[in-house]
């Protein structure tokens, strides 16, 4: 795992770290182990080119940016991914994203440069389980839009980055920024 290959420690190790630094509102941050980045830090060290990992793990595990995760959609049940509507497509050396997303954890950070999307991909006739991707999107990216910070049980949580819907409006990145290198694959 990435905890063992970067720390040395394994899961089981992380676990009661992580029970420790729960106990303090900051030690995430402070530790450099707060959601969404250990999560998207996974991700990348699991099945990132070594491009990606030197333009944005490397960074995320030096603390230097943030990142977000944007997976739910507001008009599907999202808990069910062959029900997204977030679309990924193929434009020559490109892909064209385009969807809706909000609870995208950590969106809100000053510091946040890059978002996983998860996103459908396929067509109608391929199983409706390998229609899926993720995509690296720079949030500096024209098309990408943050809309607004969403309230969790009525409170604003916008501390560590908050959860926010975020709109992807013809956003235009690199073939390479594919995760696993091929569509259909998360």
């Amino acid at each position: 795992t990435l905890f063992r290959s970067v720390s040395g420690i394994g899961q089981l190790d992380y676990a009661f770290i992580a029970e420790e630094t729960g106990k303090c509102f900051f030690s995430p941050e402070v530790f450099n182990c707060q959601p969404p980045d250990t999560g998207n830090m996974e991700v990348l060290h699991l099945y990132g080119t070594e491009k990606q990992k030197k333009q944005w793990l490397e960074p995320l595990l030096e603390g230097k940016i943030n990142s977000c995760f944007c997976m739910t959609e507001p008009d599907v049940a999202s808990s069910d991914a062959t029900s997204m509507k977030c679309s990924i497509v193929r434009s020559g050396d490109s892909y064209i994203v385009n969807g809706k997303k909000w609870w995208s954890s950590g969106a809100g950070t000053a510091n946040c440069k890059i978002a996983v999307v998860l996103g459908r991909t396929g067509n109608a006739s391929s199983s409706r389980h390998k229609q899926h991707s993720m995509i690296l999107v720079p949030m500096e990216t024209p098309g990408v839009e943050l809309v607004r910070s969403l309230k969790v049980y009525g409170y604003e949580d916008a501390r560590h980055g908050g959860h926010f819907e975020v709109h992807f409006n013809n956003v235009q990145v690199p073939s390479s920024n594919i995760i696993l290198g091929e569509i259909g694959r998360a």
